[in-house]
């Protein structure tokens, strides 16, 4: 049989076995070649089962074709684990079932894919948790937790999820399933009983005391006298012996109230000797890292590294009182407490993104996992720190170590060379070096995430030869057949094997923008994905943005990273074949709603709006577009055009037949409401005033006000409104020459041979204003303007300099008028901060202004679904309002009579009037309205 015919005689079995999707096209197995490991296997095809029998009748299908299996979580494997050649088992879509939650038993009954926040929210009012909460607590799974035996910052109070599993169904390669648990050999696989019989002395003195060992099979957990516990024996085998398809935990009482004790240190050695030292008073966590990885002060004290420990308490003041303990019984150079709990998940929030800021040296230089989670007995934590310094200093690598300081498990990126031969055989040497150590320390080559590729071949140096051998015989009793997960922990794949960068173009793609921060280099910019999955939140953290799609469909190919995934893939050329023209990456980048979110949000910097724009450079370059690309990604052009016609045309657009026909031929969705052109133009308003920038000097007191496209022919009110606060705060507004544009509607539908002659003709307009301030009232195009500009014409000066000069009505008023006093309006407010705002210019200053001005209230996160041009298109509208639903329309719905509505961005006040029917308005129109001493029309 050949592979095809085996290919489609797998697919017809599958798909007439199960009831779940079965996936064996480009997208889903380009989707699933990666985790978070530096590791890359492709594979056959995806089965996304919708119970525990599909799951059976899978494996029973892949055991007959001799296919191999991989069950996958949330895929933020750090060892490779997740990764595999046959079938996929995507866990995440359907089985995500809390099916009791017993709080008198203080257990929970889960499918495999329920997210451990899922299961942290329903146990809540009860009192309770999970103890274990890795840093990807918003995405990972309770199977893919069981499978690497997760742990997280609390494990110190609370253990690893080993610790905290009271039973587990399995099902097998083959379909059987066995219940395991604690006391009983009844569902063991045949022959493990005596297996462990027959080396109790071996068990017994095997395997290293410390409260991390995460490596290699739990086979001690088979002992006598620990139960034998089947359930915990099974806990971090990695997908190799089976497949998790219900489990019951155990939940732990939260405590009522917490505080963080922050404790500076000189470095990280220091701070790791002085954590054991706070273990006998009874800490949460001790969590530990050092400055490199602090892109911000964010209010730590002083030191090079922070010990973060966190205590529990009945009240408040009990919470506190046991964290000030900490400070008195700590020899630290600084220290505070924290108890607001907005402060506190501020500091969390730092140690949590570690694991993708780490990925960038302070000079921007990559980083890769693959020595991540190392574990030592915590006393010998601050010397092995020391050797293992010294270490990376021999082999000439940097990386900055950070981690549960209290368990003794440090993470750490490190800069290996993986994309040359030198560079790959140098991590070889020195992961082998890195091994020798760690054992020599007493410690486990897995603290926490497993051994997957990255650490199995190396685990005779932990183990032994002996105990080895006898993990491979563990291994082929559960799965005789060795289908389940090959490669991993039993006879392993080496660790220089499979490494994902392997395929990548071995010189730079030829790209538009300039990718400034990856050296130019676009597969640089791709490989910035690493896989940790911030994006796969079902729900935005606070005012994050990133990423609404994903929240929207929930599917993989519409988060940041499965189009990070598809774009390395395309450059690979293995499964998408047809590069720029892939039709796959085109359409998982049309849900895309270029918010900029990542960008910000990302704890590695991945820019999925200008990667978006520039595909589709290349995707239709000489090719027809969409009709939406010709209308609205040349909106300026049409305006300009349409100014002098505007009463005509709005009547116009008012007859619904003729509307109709206009949305249809320009590719605008049926469901949305033509946009009313104004009457008078900002820029004609301007100039009957007559203060243009090329005629008059500029000065201290002037600034000039873009005209950008928006403002200028569909709310010119905006602009009228911020040029009468500017003159209240005594500065002279002036404007650019005619003609200018920022270039946002081409560079969005990437038009970018368009956008970079706009945006030279508008350099060559600036006249006498370029240089000076520039207030820009529009927050995508001042996000265009401060980063496409520079990005797209890296070699013009000008575009550097304008950029430079970008500020929004607050900073302006906040850095040229810090003395200026706006009128008190003493109202609350709701709304939505622009997601181009909060990705790249950030609201602090809008916040401290509305907060002098006395409005009071948190505007939303998230995106307003509309996004310029992409709420606009047809075939969006679902995903548009869906996007406005999360955050936006609940917030409005939910305020209180008198509320003003607050929406700097067009957009944003657009998708409010059409999908809730209300009037929303700039800051600088509220302002204004207070300094008239009118009605501003409240909700």
């Amino acid at each position: 049989m050949t592979d095809e015919q085996m290919r489609t005689s797998l697919v017809r079995a599958l798909s007439g076995a199960v009831r779940g999707e079965v996936e064996f096209d480009a997208t889903a197995r380009a989707l699933m070649t990666m985790d978070a490991s530096n590791y890359r296997r492709v594979p056959l095809g995806v089965v996304a089962p919708r119970d525990a029998d599909d799951i059976a009748a899978a494996l029973a299908v892949c055991r007959a074709h001799e296919v191999p299996v991989v069950p996958r979580g949330g895929g933020t494997s750090i060892a490779g684990q997740a990764t595999g050649t046959g079938v996929v088992l995507d866990l995440t879509r359907h089985l995500r079932k809390i099916v009791e939650l017993d709080a008198g038993a203080r257990t929970a009954v889960v499918q495999p894919g329920v997210i451990l926040d899922d299961l942290r929210r329903a146990a809540a009012p009860y009192g309770l948790t999970f103890g274990p909460d890795p840093s990807t607590h918003s995405r990972c799974t309770l199977g893919g937790m069981i499978g690497n035996n997760s742990c997280g910052s609390h494990s110190v109070a609370w253990g690893t999820t080993a610790d905290n599993v009271e039973a587990l169904t399995v099902a097998r390669y083959g379909g059987d399933t066995l219940r395991l648990g604690r006391g009983r050999w009844d569902d063991a696989p045949a022959g493990l009983r005596e297996l462990a019989g027959s080396h109790l002395a071996l068990l017994r003195t095997g395997f290293p005391e410390l409260p991390r060992r995460i490596s290699g099979y739990a086979l001690d957990a088979l002992l006598p006298e620990r139960g034998p516990d089947l359930a915990r024996a099974f806990c971090g085998s990695e997908g190799t012996l089976g497949v998790v398809t219900e489990a019951t935990v155990r939940l732990v009482a939260a405590p009522e109230a917490r505080a963080l004790a922050v404790l500076g240190y000189a470095d990280e050695s220091a701070a790791a000797e002085a954590a054991p030292g706070l273990l006998p008073y009874c800490p949460l966590t001790v969590e530990g890292m050092a400055a490199d990885l602090v892109r911000e002060p964010a209010g730590l004290p002083r030191g090079g590294a922070w010990l973060f420990v966190e205590t529990g308490g009945a009240t408040p003041a009990e919470a506190r009182a046991r964290a000030e303990q900490i400070l008195r019984a700590a020899d630290a150079v600084d220290a505070a407490v924290v108890t607001d709990p907005a402060g506190q998940r501020a500091l969390w929030r730092i140690r949590e993104d570690a694991s993708g800021t780490a990925t960038r040296m302070p000079d921007g230089s990559e980083a890769w996992p693959g020595w991540e989670d190392c574990a030592v007995p915590p006393a010998r934590l601050g010397p092995y720190l020391r050797e293992f310094r010294a270490l990376l200093t021999a082999h000439g690598l940097r990386g900055t170590p950070y981690g549960h300081f209290g368990d003794g498990c440090i993470h750490v990126r490190i800069d290996f060379d993986l994309l040359s031969g030198d560079g790959v055989a140098r991590f070889r040497r020195f992961s082998e070096e890195l091994a020798t150590l760690v054992v020599a320390h007493g410690g486990s080559l897995s603290g926490e995430h497993g051994d997957g590729q990255a650490r199995a071949e190396l685990l005779p140096r932990m183990y032994g030869d002996e105990l080895v051998a006898l993990f491979g015989r563990f291994k082929d009793l559960w799965d005789p057949d060795g289908g389940m997960n090959p490669g991993v922990l039993a006879r392993p794949a080496r660790l220089d094997e499979n490494l994902r960068f392997d395929v990548l173009p071995k010189r730079p793609v030829d790209v538009t923008f300039g990718y400034p921060h990856d050296d130019g280099d676009f597969s640089a910019a791709v490989r910035r994905c690493v896989g940790v999955a911030k994006c796969r939140t079902a729900q935005a953290p606070g005012a994050g943005v990133m990423c609404p799609s994903f929240r929207a469909t929930g599917e993989e190919a519409h988060s940041t990273r499965g189009r990070a995934r598809l774009l390395h893939e395309m450059l690979a050329g293995e499964v998408i074949t047809d590069g720029w023209r892939s039709r796959e990456v085109r359409d998982a980048l049309d849900l895309c709603l270029s918010c900029k979110g990542c960008r910000s949000d990302c704890p590695v910097g991945v820019d999925m709006a200008t990667y978006k724009a520039e595909f589709l450079h290349h995707h239709y370059r000489g090719r027809l577009r969409p009709a939406a690309h010709y209308v609205m990604g040349r909106l300026p052009g049409w305006l300009r055009l349409a100014a002098p016609f505007a009463p005509v045309l709005n009547a116009l657009a008012r007859i619904r037949p003729f509307a109709a026909l206009a949305k249809r031929l320009a590719g605008i969705a049926a469901e949305r409401t033509i946009p009313v052109l104004a009457g008078e133009t900002f820029t004609r308003w301007a100039v009957k005033r007559g203060r243009r920038g090329t005629v008059l000097l500029s000065g201290d007191q002037a600034v000039t006000v873009w005209p950008d496209t928006f403002t200028n022919h569909l709310c010119p009110e905006v602009g009228r409104a911020a040029v009468r606060v500017l003159e209240a705060a005594g500065r002279t507004a002036l404007y650019p020459g005619r003609g200018v544009c920022c270039g946002l509607t081409y560079v969005s539908t990437g038009q970018l041979d368009k956008a970079r002659r706009v945006m030279r003709r508008t350099l060559d307009r600036m006249g006498t204003t370029l240089g000076g301030p520039l207030v820009v009232l529009e927050p995508s195009c001042a996000a265009t303007l401060r980063t496409d500009l520079p990005e797209l014409l890296p070699d013009d000066s000008r575009a550097a300099e304008l950029a430079a000069s970008v500020r929004t009505l607050a900073q302006y008023l906040e850095e040229y008028a810090p003395d200026w006093q706006p009128p008190r309006l003493d109202r609350p407010v709701t709304g939505q901060t622009h997601c181009h705002q909060h990705a790249v210019l950030g609201d602090a200053a809008e916040r401290r202004l509305r907060e002098r001005a006395g409005l009071a209230g948190e505007l939303a996160g998230g995106c307003c679904g509309l996004a310029g041009n992409f709420g606009f298109e047809r075939g969006h509208w679902g995903v548009s309002v869906a996007c406005a639903e999360e955050q936006l329309l609940p917030s409005v719905r939910s305020a209180e009579p008198g509320t003003d509505i607050l929406a700097d961005g067009f957009s944003c006040r657009t998708q409010l009037a059409q999908l809730a029917g209300v009037r929303s308005r700039h800051l600088a129109e509220l302002l204004a309205e207070g300094l008239n001493g009118t009605d501003t029309h409240p909700i």
